[in-house]
């Protein structure tokens, strides 16, 4: 078995494996693999230093490349923000007697801020998430002026 084979085959393990544990870092380990196994499968007589500097040439730029293109992207999902599940919900507000609210959302209370004056009893939508505070406002309530104001 050729060494250029042995390269693709090790580099293929590894996408298997990137499969099992997804994080996409393995993924990058494959590619450079199987990247030299290319190589020196089209120039057999490659010292194996070259083979190994191609490696880890091809595997430190795939890594460069895809931090890049996360920050690019942003991909940051909102799957276990604390906000992520509040916003929209609607709750009643249980004291509105210091400088912040009491919300209760369903069976828990949360600490809140309103930019307009509300009563115990009113209800409220959860709009933002700041910190440990909910942002509220009323139900249908404009986030923005009405026109002329």
């Amino acid at each position: 078995m050729s060494a250029g084979l042995i390269w693709v085959l090790v580099g293929l393990a590894f996408f298997g494996a990137e499969l099992l544990l997804p994080g996409v870092f393995l993924l990058w380990i494959g590619i450079a693999a199987i990247g030299a196994g290319v190589a020196l499968m089209a120039w057999p007589e490659m010292p194996f230093a070259y083979t190994v500097l191609l490696f880890i040439g091809v595997l430190a730029g795939g890594i460069f490349l895809g931090l890049r293109l996360r920050r690019i992207t942003g991909d940051r999902p909102e799957v276990n923000l604390p906000g992520s599940a509040v916003v929209g919900r609607i709750g009643i507000v249980t004291d509105a007697t210091g400088p912040l609210l009491r919300v209760r959302l369903g069976d828990s209370d949360w600490s809140a801020e309103a930019e307009e004056p509300l009563a115990a009893g009113d209800k409220v939508e959860v709009v933002g998430v700041c910190g440990t505070h909910l942002k509220v406002r009323r139900p249908g309530a404009s986030s923005t002026p009405p026109a002329g104001a």
